[in-house]
């Protein structure tokens, strides 16, 4: 028999080193090739990465505690109070899609009973009223035992099965909320399409939370707790096993993970979650109706979790930073008419800056502001002078809009109201002839498809700023996920199918 005393034994390896699960080793090492890349900002980036996740949740909670002192209060409702409502259901959503990978698209249902059940335990509806200390927790647990009651029932659903169930549930607490209406002592349970008003504010041992600033330091306060608490879910026994639940449910079964259960206590996480979310919403909003527990809700918020990176705790954060940010400051009524314009004309030309090689950008810009010119000067000497008669829109009467009028053909829609139509047809064409040619070619297209983009801009989008902004918000959103399909800080894995 050899002696094997002398033979080395091979360390483990560490334990940061080791590839993880469901990422592949190349995958894995891209985050540190591209922070390489990234020149000046790479060392801020490595160190961001390095850095302890108290420290930046700490560094979160002091750059989110400064919004209240530069931001006037209407501000601070629009863009602080409604991205730490959609962050903190952002997180609740997290726990049931991306923690235990269940397709969820009743999420905002549960949002609904949170404020409902506010509304019917402090306020004057039924003349009842609960103290704050007790209707939180309350609605809190009540709403996560209609979660444990659908996961009961659904327990064998998976994939899109679960989705269709959970999608009747939502259309059903609906039709509940707004057409059902059962009358319980003389009057409506939900109050049908007005809803139930007159709601209690928060308190707090005799302090009244009814300032915007007041508001948003407790929900900031909520979003801070959730993320501490689901942190450490995630990194606990029962986070890893939903991991593996999310990667494959049979795999995760054969291996005795108790796949039922971790479903269900998703799910009861997340529903808690979110009527903790809807009753501090109803009490700052000092009412309820069902329009606010809508389908686009429940779009907006799987926006911020896809957004900002299934699975991950601070996704949802930066994802609702960037989403509702963004959307609001679009929106028309928010004081900003000419910044839509700069966005578009800027992408245009960022994009073309971002051409290669270089001076096939610079044919194409020099192109485009010629080819305007020309086809203007052209229709102002042979049409009639009502198709150039036309104003535009949000401009002014600065150098800008002077320069804007000189180049876009903007005909009175008055007299040629069919030409917007026309021009939007025609710039579909050319978006299809772009892609299916190739070389030179493209690039001779790319210079009418350009003006015309500028043509239907000036004549369809820039009069309807509400449109404009949805379709601004979701090209937006589209470039983001092409840049990184995993999300913001989501991780990108390699999926065998």
């Amino acid at each position: 028999m050899s002696d094997q005393s002398n033979t080395p034994v091979p360390e483990p390896p560490d334990a940061e080193a080791q590839t993880r699960i469901g990422v592949d080793s190349w995958v894995a090492e891209s985050e540190d090739r591209q922070a390489r890349k990234r020149g000046f900002f790479g060392p801020a980036a490595r160190g961001w990465d390095a850095s302890p996740d108290p420290v930046k949740l700490f560094l979160f909670i002091a750059v989110a505690g400064t919004i209240p002192f530069w931001m006037n209060e209407g501000d601070l409702f629009v863009y602080g109070l409604f991205t730490v409502l959609y962050a903190t259901l952002g997180l609740g959503l997290n726990v049931v899609v991306g923690f235990a990978g269940l397709l969820d698209l009743g999420y905002v249902a549960y949002f609904g009973i949170g404020a409902y059940g506010y509304a019917l335990v402090s306020s004057d509806h039924y003349g009842i009223h609960w103290p704050t200390l007790a209707s939180l927790p309350a609605v809190m647990v009540f709403t996560g035992l209609i979660g444990l009651g659908l996961g009961l029932t659904s327990r064998r659903l998976v994939g899109d099965y679960f989705a269709i169930v959970t999608l009747f549930f939502l259309q059903a607490f609906l039709v509940f909320t707004n057409t059902a209406n059962p009358v319980i002592h003389g009057i409506g349970l939900t109050g049908g399409s007005s809803g139930i008003g007159n709601l209690d504010p928060l308190e707090f041992f005799g302090y009244s939370l009814t300032s915007v600033k007041q508001q948003y330091y407790f929900f900031l306060l909520v979003l801070v707790l959730a993320t501490a608490g689901l942190y450490f879910a995630n990194r606990s026994r029962t986070g890893r096993a939903w991991r593996a639940l999310r990667e494959d449910p049979l795999a995760a079964e054969v291996m005795s993970i108790p796949v039922n259960r971790l479903k269900r206590l998703a799910i009861v996480m997340g529903a808690a979650l979110a009527g903790l979310c809807g009753a501090i919403f109803a009490a700052i909003q000092t009412a309820v109706t069902s329009s606010n527990f809508t389908l686009n809700v429940l779009i907006f918020i799987f926006a911020v979790v896809i957004l900002g990176g299934i699975g991950s705790i601070a996704g949802p954060i930066l994802g609702a930073i960037v989403i509702n940010v963004s959307f609001q400051f679009l929106q028309p009524q928010n004081d900003h008419p000419s910044i839509k314009r700069w966005l578009f004309y800027g992408a245009i030309v960022l994009f073309i800056a971002l051409m290669k090689p270089w001076y096939r950008a610079v044919v194409v810009l020099v192109g485009t502001v010629a080819f305007g010119l020309a086809v203007h000067a052209i229709v102002s000497a042979t049409a009639a002078a009502s198709w150039t008669a036309g104003t535009v829109t949000d401009a002014g009467s600065g150098s800008a809009g002077k320069a804007i009028a000189d180049w876009v053909v903007i005909p009175n829609q008055t007299l040629h109201g069919g030409f917007a139509t026309y021009a939007y047809i025609g710039l579909v064409v050319l978006v299809c002839v772009v892609r299916s040619v190739t070389g030179w070619w493209r690039t001779v297209v790319l210079i009418p498809t350009l003006y015309m983009a500028a043509v239907v801009w000036e004549n369809v989008l820039a009069p309807n700023p509400a449109v404009t902004a949805e379709i601004l918000f979701g090209v937006l959103l589209i470039v983001i996920m092409t840049v990184r399909p995993q999300g913001l800080i989501g991780t990108a894995r390699v999926e065998i199918i």
